[in-house]
């Protein structure tokens, strides 16, 4: 196997984890949640074509999103970086997996969707130094901030806070280290950007959080966008990252 990757996918009426054999494209079945029990497997094998994929991970408490957290001009990035980081919350209900249905909020003119990478935090921590910080990373996904947008100030937990807004998938990986991030509006490219153009990294962003609130095994970070794509009804959004896979869902109303 390459990169240790571990979906979560729909079996036996409830929700069962399997690490991804990059040979076989086969799940190898884990006897439980690997978050919490480890990776000791049932000696069981599906074929990934044969499962459905769930959000590899629902989080126990919830999930902290960071804005402008993205530049590539020097000028910007300094002057992002010399202030606080722009953060909010999204409760756990946000959460839903890869061709799950993202539902437009009925009090919402517009809503966007933003590629983004996904911190899965592995235990209880606070206060956490930068020089342990990898310590507390159990692994990455793909997120799709989606967003609702108003004319006039922002209504953070209106725009954040709604039931479908926080799609992560399609798996998780414990080795990932960096790739390009994609945004597509049915197919068509609408956002690109590299990782190391995040203003702060997820070692940072760990160092940040940890002084205000403590993190919880499962709990999710998700760590800025390169940009957004403005949805219509019926498209389709994509976000991916090379090396973490495609996350879809279609826009409903």
């Amino acid at each position: 196997m390459g990169a240790m990757q571990i979906a979560r996918v729909s079996r036996d009426g409830g929700p069962r984890y399997g690490i991804i054999d990059d040979e076989t494209d086969d799940l190898v079945m884990l006897a439980s949640d690997p978050l919490f029990q480890g990776l000791a497997t049932t000696g069981e094998r599906v074929p990934r074509s044969q499962a459905k994929l769930l959000a590899p991970v629902i989080p126990r408490s919830k999930v902290i999103g960071v804005g402008a957290n993205f530049a590539t001009d020097p000028a910007e990035r300094e002057r992002l970086a010399a202030a606080p980081p722009v953060l909010f919350f999204k409760p756990n209900t946000s959460v839903i997996g890869p061709d799950e249905p993202i539902v437009w909020p009925e009090y919402a003119p517009r809503i966007a969707c933003e590629p983004e990478l996904a911190i899965i935090i592995s235990r209880p921590c606070r206060q956490v130094p930068a020089e342990r910080a990898e310590e507390v990373i159990y692994g990455y996904t793909v997120a799709n901030d989606v967003t609702a947008q108003f004319d006039g100030p922002t209504r953070w937990v209106e725009a954040k806070a709604f039931d479908t807004s926080c799609p992560l998938g399609p798996v998780m990986d414990l080795d990932f280290t960096s790739g390009t991030i994609i945004g597509r509006v049915n197919g068509e490219e609408r956002v690109r950007g590299e990782l190391s153009d995040m203003v702060r990294n997820p070692i940072e962003l760990i160092v940040e959080i940890t002084k205000i609130c403590t993190l919880l095994p499962g709990d999710i970070i998700l760590t800025g966008t390169p940009g957004a794509m403005v949805m219509g009804e019926g498209d389709v959004a994509e976000c991916e990252i090379e090396g973490l896979g495609v996350l879809s869902n279609e826009i409903r109303r």
